[in-house]
């Protein structure tokens, strides 16, 4: 089986964020949490968690966001 792409959730202090998800993505939600519990012995109460974690690894993999992230930064360096 294939590594799954997140690991263990952090346990960190959460900044509330309500939105609604289309049905769908709720199921893929709940399916990649059972997938998570069998492959590491986590338990997800509650799929929601994992929309951090997963936001977290597509930003830090979109090399177009790295670059102007980058690109802010150093232009920001100049101005102070």
């Amino acid at each position: 089986m294939a590594k799954l792409k997140i690991g263990a959730l952090a346990d960190d202090k959460p900044v509330k964020v309500i939105h609604e998800l289309p049905a769908n993505i709720h199921r893929d939600l709940v399916a990649y949490a059972e997938a998570l519990t069998r492959e590491n012995g986590q338990s997800i109460s509650d799929p929601a968690k994992l929309i951090a974690p997963m936001l977290a690894r597509f930003m830090a993999t979109d090399r177009a966001f790295a670059r102007l992230r980058r690109t802010n930064q150093l232009a920001k360096q100049r101005e102070g």
